[in-house]
Formats: C-alpha cells, structure tokens, sequence
C-alpha cells in the first residue's frame, strides 16, 4: 500500500535546514509561508482512522511509535522552538496541512512568541500513606497532643481516644497532603511562567503502592532550567523521610501550553 498519508510531528517558524534528517527515517519537512512543518510521508495499513484505533490497543506498538513521536520532537526542540502535534495526527493531503496553516497562522504565531526559549517539565508527587501515619506525632501537633492525653489517661479513657485519634490521623494525613502539595507546588510554580494542573491518577493506572497528591507540568524558561531541577532535587532530599516522593521528568514538548484557536 502507498504511502500517501502524512503524519506530522510538529511545527516551526524556521529554516529546514538545519533539521538533519537522520533524526527519524523518512523525515520531511512541509514549507508554507513562514512555517515548516515536519512529518513523513506513513501508509494506511498503520495511519488510516480504522487501522489507527485498531493499533491504539496494541500496546507494543503503541508505546513504540508514541516514544519515537516524542523522541523526534524532543531532538527537532533541541534546535527550534517547536509547537508539536499530538501523537496521531494524520493528514490526508500536503493541501490539507495547508488548509490547516492558513487557518489558524495568528494563533500560531501567538503560540511561537509564547512558547519561544521555554520548555515543560512534569512533576508528580507522591504520599507514602504508611510513613506519614509512622511519623504523625512529629508531623502534626494535634495528633501529638493527643497522644500525650492518651498516655496520662487510665486505660478506659485511654482506648477512646485511641479511637478518637484513629480518626483524627485519618484528617492529618489528609491535610498534610493538602498542604505538602501546595508547598512544592508554589515553589516550583515560582520558578515557572506558567503551570498547568492534570488530574491525580489513581494507584491502580501509576502501578505505584503510595498516594498522588499533585501532577502537574510546569512551563519553564530554559535559561531558568537549571535552577529549576536544583530546586527539585533539593525539594526531592528534603522529602526523603517526610513520607513524600517527587518524580520530576522532561524537558518535554510543550503539549500542556498550547492553544490553537480560529479566526
């Protein structure tokens, strides 16, 4: 079957030259005015809308090719500002793409001047649920208050407020999530122009035994991207024994701060 179909990974506003092609075989690039856009020519057995969302459930090769759209963007970013496409994207025709362009050049041009010289990183950050009820009456002073009445009481007042605090730590832990979260949330956003805040994922999708409290991506100037990692790393050590996991990863393309819009 021809390859006829173009699949596109994102965009630019300058010159293809400097692209190398090696960066992904079969590599094009699609000029129209000012922009280029970079994809390659893909056949239908893999790229048509039926094929497609059939593939979708193929984990191999999803994982496989959404890693190579991500790996090819991420190299094409190292040397321009970028807007890229989502994994997927298909044209039917190079006339189409250019539809595409001439439709929506404004806001594509906001989108450069926005996005230009800034790259995104996600951070999500975990609670380990078992360190933090181990370390509770260092953690929060109404529980250790507690347990200080509960050791000068008699046994029978004793055990309930034993039940009282297994209540209460229940609400502790629940604002020291709260609260945690918002602290390394602000620090970082700090050192961001802009944050975006994505929905937390359930144990079950991260395959992780702790709790997420925040995942969020982070629009940072790459001339601040060093501090920026500095302060996730000292924010990381400072967490080591709170009961708080950080994962921080990119720079990524910056997905979370795009926004195309017609005329």
């Amino acid at each position: 079957m021809s390859a006829d179909l173009i699949y596109v990974y994102c965009i630019t506003t300058g010159s293809a030259e400097k692209i190398n092609p090696i960066i992904s075989e079969g590599l094009t690039s699609f000029v129209f005015g000012n922009f280029t856009v970079f994809g390659k020519y893909v056949n239908a057995n893999d790229f048509s809308e039926e094929n497609f969302k059939n593939n979708l459930s193929n984990i191999q090769w999803l994982e496989a090719n959404a890693r190579e759209h991500i790996r090819v963007i991420s190299e094409i970013m190292k040397l321009i500002t970028v807007i890229p496409f989502n994994f997927g994207t298909i044209y039917q025709t190079k006339a189409s793409l250019q539809k595409f362009v001439s439709g929506y050049t404004d806001s594509l041009k906001e989108n450069f001047i926005h996005l230009k010289g800034k790259e995104e990183w996600a951070v999500k950050i975990y609670a380990n649920i078992r360190v933090l009820k181990a370390r509770i009456d260092e953690l929060s002073e109404k529980s250790a208050a507690l347990e200080r009445e509960i050791m000068a009481s008699s046994p029978g007042k004793a055990f309930l407020l034993s039940r009282k605090k297994t209540e209460l730590i229940e609400n502790e832990i629940d604002q020291l999530c709260k609260l945690y979260g918002q602290k390394y949330y602000d620090e970082l956003k700090s050192l961001s122009v802009a944050t975006n805040l994505n929905n937390l994922l359930p144990k079950d999708f991260t395959g992780r035994n702790d709790t997420m409290i925040l995942n969020a991506n982070f629009l940072v100037n790459q001339d601040k991207s060093a501090e920026f990692v500095k302060k996730v790393d000292a924010l990381t050590k400072e967490s080591n024994t709170s009961g708080f996991v950080i994962v921080a990863t990119g720079p990524w393309p910056t997905f979370s701060f795009i926004s195309i819009k017609e005329k």
